[in-house]
């Protein structure tokens, strides 16, 4: 009976211990401002003792032994306990030197602070939090194993210590080889009329080596239902509006999770810095007119008296409202003229930040030809325009900017080749009139005469400056001359010293071959490729 007694004995207080941290947990809420702030101050030297009564531990101005206490920055402080900063390491003025509660256990567990917290609202929810450090160093190897671990827990009482509002526990924090600061916390509720508790922080943990602990940042919060702000419009928690538009009446909602314990007070600011009181707006809905942006929330209380007390009330997130001015027209990059055989490029505007463009086929109205974008790749001749359009709302400008694509035609030539006789002069011909030339031997004219063989140029150049180069190859022929004529009854073979030639017996038709069968007496045109020479044929009597 005995052991099933003690058996059951310990499976309550197992329980109890889960039942105990399972208190802990943070405000999942809206939170107000702290009312309640502990950072321990700051400074490079030990101290100075907490006020009477809020610990049974005594005070040392140096490293604490079992049962003893300091304050201190904690930097290079023991050889085995960690060498970091507290936890708000920045709320000294260098920005270091801040300091913590060093807490070396007692050989017996037991209460290690205790602290009367006032000035809290009644009928509000609060959350207590602190942030804790086993600050003993595994690393070291100066105590077995991680050493004894620490192990918190937090009460909450209320003034005369007879109420027990919340309690919670850590539960076990061995000793780490690298510091570890990790924030607890739980919530509870004020009576009516009741404006003050009791805060106890006890370590369950028997003194010894590696059961020493460090405590920073204590902050008591007023806690409510999570709230946010929203329009029927959008999505998320800004509203965007262009200047075009206004003013505007913009319907908010608040949504809250329970409504009936809460009461309301809307605000607005500039600049959510500064924010001020919205007269007679008390409840859920608020319809703004907008003439500019503003930024709005909502401050809410449990009770109605704890609207004015900036530590009793929780705060709603915070909705804009967010005028967009009308941009201004794009900046033309300037026309662009393209030649017909060159690639074409973008024509181009610039715009401010947060501000594209959209491409139109007319200034008012017309097609959309190209989306969101400063430049747009037109392939045919023309004028287009670019409208400014803002890039988080259809805000737009007022005009709308030309730019103009001109693709000239380059004049188009072929090559030719020109043959010469000796002594005699041809005009070369650049083909295209009324353009700009210049030929490769230094002529500005349309044509000029040749009468040397070789190769020549001429580019040619449009009024748009589009050029094209056009090549003559001009060669020296020689006159045909006859060696020898074979007439024979009716056929006739005639021989020339030049090759190559085409033979003609009427001046009109050609033929390839010096032979020919006749019945009259005639001229034969002998022609090469561009010179022809002539011979008259006196045939026999008897033809």
């Amino acid at each position: 009976m005995f052991i099933l007694k003690n058996i059951f004995y310990i499976a309550l207080l197992f329980l109890a211990g889960i039942s105990v941290q399972a208190q802990l947990g943070f405000c999942t809420g809206s939170k107000g401002n702290a009312i309640f702030f502990e950072n321990f101050g700051s400074g490079t030297n030990f101290g100075p003792p907490l006020p009477a009564g809020t610990t049974t531990y005594s005070y040392t101005a140096g490293i604490p032994n079992d049962g003893q206490y300091t304050l201190h920055y904690m930097n290079g402080f023991n050889n085995t306990w960690h060498n970091v900063q507290d936890h708000t390491f920045n709320d000294a003025p260098d920005g270091v030197n801040g300091k913590a509660l060093i807490v070396n256990a007692s050989t017996t567990p037991g209460e290690f602070y205790r602290r009367l917290v006032t000035g809290l609202c009644v009928n509000t929810t609060f959350e207590f939090s602190a942030w804790v450090m086993n600050i003993y160093n595994s690393g070291s190897n100066a105590c077995s194993g991680t050493g004894i671990p620490i192990d918190v827990t937090f009460e909450i009482w209320d003034a005369s210590e007879t109420t027990l509002l919340k309690t919670g526990s850590t539960g076990s924090i061995a000793g780490t080889p690298t510091p570890i600061w990790k924030q607890y916390g739980l919530t509870f509720t004020t009576l009516p009329g009741q404006t003050s508790v009791v805060l106890k922080m006890k370590n369950n943990g028997a003194g010894g080596c590696g059961n020493d602990l460090a405590i920073d940042d204590i902050a008591f919060n007023s806690c409510g239902d999570y709230a946010s702000i929203n329009t029927p419009s959008v999505s998320g928690s800004r509203f965007d509006v262009c200047d075009s538009n206004l003013p505007m009446a913009v319907p908010l909602n608040i949504s809250i999770s329970n409504v009936t314990p809460h009461v309301f007070q809307w605000q607005e600011s500039l600049d959510t810095t500064f924010w001020t009181n919205i007269p007679g707006q008390n409840s859920l809905n608020f319809t703004p007119n907008i003439t500019q942006t503003k930024f709005f929330r909502v401050i809410i209380a449990q009770d109605a008296a704890n609207l004015a007390n900036p530590f009793c009330y929780t705060i709603s997130d915070t909705f804009a409202v967010v005028v967009t001015p009308i941009p201004a027209a794009p900046v033309s990059s300037g026309d662009v003229l393209s030649c017909s055989d060159d690639a074409v490029p973008p024509l181009g505007v610039t715009t401010g930040s947060g501000i594209s463009a959209d491409w139109f086929d007319a200034p008012i109205g017309g097609n959309l030809l190209q989306a969101n974008a400063t430049s747009y790749a037109a392939t045919v001749s023309g004028t287009y325009y670019a409208e400014a359009v803002s890039t988080t709302i259809d805000c737009r400008s007022l005009t709308r900017t030309p730019v103009k694509l001109t693709i000239s035609e380059t004049p188009q030539v072929s090559d030719e080749q020109i043959v010469l006789c000796p002594t005699e002069t041809k005009i070369l011909d650049a083909g295209v009139p009324f353009m700009q030339y210049l030929w490769s031997s230094g002529e500005m004219t349309q044509t000029i005469p040749v009468s040397v063989a070789g190769n020549y140029s001429v580019t040619i150049t449009n009024p748009d400056g589009c050029s094209a180069v056009k090549n003559f190859t001009v060669k020296q022929d020689l006159v045909p001359i006859q060696t020898m004529v074979d007439i024979n009854e009716n056929n006739i073979h005639i021989n020339f010293s030049t090759p190559n030639l085409e033979y003609s017996i009427n001046g009109l038709n050609t033929k390839i071959g010096p032979h020919f069968t006749i019945c009259l007496a005639v001229f034969i045109r002998f022609t090469s490729e561009r010179k022809t020479a002539v011979r008259k044929i006196r045939l026999p009597k008897k033809y």
